[in-house]
C-alpha cells in the first residue's frame, strides 16, 4: 500500500450493517509511502498512528469525490 499525504484511507466494515470507516492521511511514516500512517478520523475527529489491514485501501480526494 502506497499513499501520501492528504489521500483519504477506507477500512472496510466486517459486519454489514456498518458503514466504513474513514480518514484523511496527515502523514506518511514509512518509506516510499508505506504504513504507517498518522490518520484523522471522520468519525471521531481524532488523530491515531494506523498500520492498515486488508480491508483497507487508499483513495485520492478525487476518487472519495467520486466513490
Amino acid at each position: 500500500m502506497k499513499a501520501t499525504a492528504g489521500n483519504w484511507l477506507i477500512v472496510e466494515s466486517n459486519h454489514l450493517s456498518a458503514p466504513p470507516r474513514r480518514g484523511m492521511i496527515l502523514e506518511v511514516h514509512g518509506a516510499d509511502g508505506a504504513p504507517p500512517y498518522l490518520i484523522r478520523w471522520d468519525d471521531t475527529d481524532t488523530e491515531t498512528l494506523f498500520y492498515p489491514g486488508p480491508d483497507s485501501h487508499v483513495l485520492t480526494a478525487e476518487q472519495l469525490h467520486h466513490h
